[in-house]
């Protein structure tokens, strides 16, 4: 089952972007797209993934500013897994 559009958009971790608006222009975050196209665990890999891409890279790229990504990608996996465990998706 998808979550319809209103859900995403007020989901609390859609509510923020870290480095720009380019993603908040999108009609749908394209997190909640690949959440759609992909098993849970296979969103929650690409999650993680994501995570920790920032947490690696931080020192040598961007800084805090990749810690404040990666705390955000950690942010929506965690809501994401709570919807799993109580049944909502």
């Amino acid at each position: 089952m998808s979550l319809g559009a209103h859900e995403y958009l007020t989901s609390p971790a859609n509510q923020v972007q870290i480095g720009g608006d380019h993603y908040s222009k999108l009609k749908f975050s394209p997190w909640d797209v690949y959440r759609d196209w992909m098993t849970p665990e296979q969103f929650s890999g690409f999650m993680r993934g994501s995570v920790l891409k920032y947490m690696i890279r931080y020192r040598d790229k961007g800084g805090v500013e990749d810690l404040k990504k990666a705390r955000h990608y950690l942010d929506k996996l965690i809501e994401v897994e709570e919807e799993f465990n109580t049944g909502k998706k």
